[in-house]
């Protein structure tokens, strides 16, 4: 794939809070966000890892803060607002992009604790992001955007849980959306299918692995259910991300945007 350019930055000046950083899209969200003229908080359970992808967003001219959270818990949450608040002094933007592993089991024979943990940190957390923030985000007239799922359009086996909590989340955006309208709080979603990059590329080479096959073959068969015949990247992903964030979509919210290349319409 080729390098994504930036034309112009549509985040000058801005603070984003990108929650949930890890190796996949929340690090190419902090990076885009950096190269779309925007400094960086950066919130995840793992500390090692949130230094790194600040020194690549520092790297890129921009401010970067990490700040170890643990969003299910309210104080750890409270320490991320305060933190982004001491350091830059406002806040534009929060991301909600922290997830965990679905349960690939059939709902009939999901336990139920897992899905109590998918919720807690899927949906309350980024609930609880946005109600910490929000006074934040009203003195800056900012936005919220949620990172969803592909899992909103369809009911493949196996995926229940992943879109009992998906959905209950994009029932908490719209909502928010009408409820911060009013204070000039926009609030939307993206929601990504399969997101072309090293977590999915690693996928596909344990399963070409197991079935003797290659991850080209692997690649252009999933792809093959695309309109445009290829799988987003997670700098497309990132870049709508960003559009929602920017001056580009100041009347738009209470959306949910599908980056899939055409495998869903909605």
């Amino acid at each position: 794939m080729s390098a994504v350019t930036t034309p112009s930055p549509l985040l000058t000046g801005q603070v984003v809070v990108v929650s949930g950083v890890g190796p996949g899209l929340g690090r190419t969200l902090a990076l885009r966000c950096a190269e779309h003229g925007a400094d960086v908080v950066l919130a995840a359970r793992t500390a090692a890892r949130l230094e790194d992808v600040a020194a690549e967003v520092t790297a890129r001219g921009r401010r970067a803060v990490s700040v170890p959270t643990d969003i299910t818990d309210t104080d750890s949450a409270s320490r991320l607002v305060e933190t982004a608040l001491r350091e830059f002094g406002r806040v534009d933007t929060l991301v909600n992009n922290a997830f965990s592993v679905p349960s690939m089991k059939p709902l009939a024979r999901t336990d139920f604790q897992q899905i109590r943990d998918s919720v807690e940190l899927t949906v309350l957390g980024a609930l609880r992001l946005t109600q910490l923030f929000t006074e934040a985000l009203t003195a800056t007239k900012g936005s919220v955007v949620n990172i969803n799922s592909m899992v909103l359009r369809h009911s493949q086996e196996r995926y229940g849980s992943y879109k009992l909590a998906k959905s209950a989340l994009l029932a908490v955006s719209q909502s928010l959306a009408t409820e911060l309208g009013p204070q000039g709080i926009r609030v939307n979603s993206v929601a990504p299918g399969y997101i072309w990059g090293e977590t999915l590329k690693g996928y596909f080479e344990h399963q070409a692995d197991k079935y003797g096959t290659t991850v080209e073959q692997i690649y252009q068969h999933t792809a093959a259910g695309t309109d445009l015949k290829r799988l987003p990247t997670t700098e497309e992903v990132a870049d709508t991300v960003i559009f929602l964030a920017s001056p580009l979509a100041r009347a738009v919210t209470g959306q949910c945007l599908d980056v899939n290349c055409g495998e869903y319409h909605h």
